[in-house]
């Protein structure tokens, strides 16, 4: 269980450093470049850890899929960024494919 922790803590940092990303305005802001280079450093350190316990395709297909419904809730909260029809549902059946991975395939780790 503490590998998906560690997978957890891996997707919240990658999502902190990719809302970021665009402040840094192609890494001419500082402080957002410094942001996004030590939140990424921590995502794929934290990443290394779950990868002990956690395939690496099942790890990715997670870390995904949450990422894209997270970035994409901060991007209309933050951005004004708004999805349409299509987009929703390409979302949707990636999450639902993580859903089936997860609680069908012998390929996950529990």
């Amino acid at each position: 269980m503490k590998h998906f922790l560690f997978l957890a803590l891996a997707i919240i940092c990658e999502t902190v450093a990719t809302s970021v990303l665009k402040k840094t305005e192609q890494f001419t802001k500082l402080l957002p470049s410094v942001i996004f280079i030590a939140m990424m450093g921590a995502a794929f350190y934290f990443l290394s850890l779950a990868l002990k316990g956690i395939p690496i395709g099942i790890a990715y297909a997670i870390w995904s899929a949450v990422g894209i419904v997270l970035i994409s809730i901060i991007a209309y909260f933050a951005y004004q960024q708004t999805l349409d029809w299509p987009a929703i549902i390409g979302i949707g059946f990636i999450v639902l494919g993580v859903v089936i991975i997860n609680l069908f395939s012998k390929s996950a780790t529990h």
